[in-house]
């Protein structure tokens, strides 16, 4: 989950960049007339750039799965769970496991 960051107003000593650095950059708000002068930046760039950021957008997290697993909520009798658990920490592996088996026969 992103983090919303705080703008700062003035320098502050120790956040990795210099008092000069921060001078350096100034960036006044837009005004009207430049704001109406602005033009998207699919008209400004180009096209290769968008096909570039599509490319890292599709090359990111998980790869797809022909067949994912569905999340299910199952309500169990106390017991069986408990024998599952007893298990160890991949007890959700082994019963999926075993309702595989299960669902062959």
């Amino acid at each position: 989950m992103a983090t919303k960051r705080q703008t700062l107003k003035e320098f502050q000593l120790g956040r990795g960049y210099t008092k000069e650095d921060w001078d350096a950059v100034d960036s006044p708000p837009l005004t009207d007339e430049e704001l109406a002068r602005m033009r998207p930046a699919r008209e400004v760039l180009p096209p290769e750039f968008f096909e570039a950021i599509e490319e890292m957008r599709r090359a990111r997290g998980r790869p797809k799965m022909d067949a994912p697993k569905v999340a299910v909520t199952l309500r169990l009798e106390p017991e069986v769970l408990e024998k599952f658990k007893a298990r160890g920490k991949d007890w959700r592996s082994a019963m999926a496991e075993e309702l595989k088996k299960a669902s062959r026969r």
